[in-house]
């Protein structure tokens, strides 16, 4: 039973990680380009924000949960991280193009 607690923990320290990354990530993006962001930009940076946040939450909810539905919620996790870490790499990449062709 031991390795079961040990096993959320691990996941969780890995999803806080992430969290804190994706946080210095958004605002170094939102540093760079401080002032010269279309109203589209902005929307983006505060989707990436929501995403975020709807990953910490359900961060917060793993930890009250067990059994199946905490696997669930590591599955929707995973996802979701993957989903964000593709939208930051695009994002980034759509500014560094944005500014190279200034």
């Amino acid at each position: 039973m031991s390795r079961q607690h040990g096993e959320p923990k691990t996941f969780e320290e890995k999803v806080s990680a992430h969290l804190h990354e994706a946080k210095s990530q958004i605002e170094a993006i939102e540093a760079s380009a401080k002032g010269e962001l279309a109203q589209a930009e902005v929307d983006a940076i505060k989707s990436l924000k929501k995403q975020r946040q709807e990953i910490e939450k359900k961060s917060q909810d793993l930890k009250t949960s067990g059994g199946a539905k905490a696997a669930q919620i590591t599955a929707e996790i995973e996802a979701d991280i993957a989903k964000f870490n593709a939208a930051v790499e695009q994002f980034g990449a759509k500014l560094k193009s944005k500014s190279a062709t200034k």
